[in-house]
């Protein structure tokens, strides 16, 4: 078997979900478990690269070999994405991000009173699409969309919108489950996988991302 084209290499991961806090104890997030982007990250080490994981909030042991930067906020996670994204040859925006948070987090515990409470959000930015903006010839962005209906399309969307080179598009069901679904859409094709452990599917995602390299010098 011939060597992987990230031998060597820097590969950097987002991975988990984030937490947008409404005051010191509640906050905003989703059901990610951070398995998809471990499972990436261990692929990723196997084929001899040099992994940096970004991670929100996990319960899950990092592969071995892996550098995992600790994050809570999705401007936590872009401020340490950003300060990595240049040197990777590959980026993998992993990371359920959540959309929206509050325009101002509460400095104390928000009180249960008889009334409705009203909360403004704004949006958060787009990590990988702003990664993907300051890139270097030769990398690779790869982003994931979840979606509930039209997934491929949505993904196709985002891939030009982007500027990514391919999108993984999957559903909500995959976010806490050991198993994935996924269709890796790509400006030329969108190809669907079957239904696997993700273990398995990152190994498809790296080698459909490795094609997208260009060799090394």
């Amino acid at each position: 078997m011939s060597a992987s084209p990230l031998r060597g290499r820097r590969v950097l991961i987002t991975s988990g979900p984030t937490r947008e806090f409404l005051d010191p104890v509640r906050y905003l997030t989703n059901a990610s478990s951070g398995a998809m982007g471990f499972a990436l990250a261990a692929a990723a080490r196997a084929r001899g690269a040099r992994v940096t994981v970004v991670s929100g909030p996990t319960a899950l042991r990092a592969p071995r070999g892996v550098t995992v930067v600790p994050v809570e906020t999705a401007l936590e996670m872009r401020r340490e994405t950003l300060k990595r994204s240049r040197a990777a040859a590959l980026v993998v925006g992993a990371a359920a991000v959540s959309d929206w948070r509050v325009a101002r987090a509460a400095r104390h515990k928000i009180k249960r009173g008889p009334g409705r409470l009203r909360l403004t959000l704004v949006p958060n930015p787009d990590i990988i699409k702003d990664a993907a903006s300051r890139r270097r010839a030769g990398q690779v962005f790869v982003g994931f969309a979840l979606e509930t209906r039209r997934a491929a399309e949505h993904a196709r969307a985002k891939l030009a919108a982007k500027g990514l080179d391919l999108v993984v598009a999957n559903g909500p069901a995959s976010l806490a489950s050991p198993r994935a679904r996924v269709t890796l859409v790509t400006r030329g094709a969108a190809r669907p996988l079957p239904e696997a452990g993700k273990g398995r599917v990152a190994r498809a995602i790296l080698a459909a991302a490795e094609r997208l390299l260009e060799p090394r010098a």
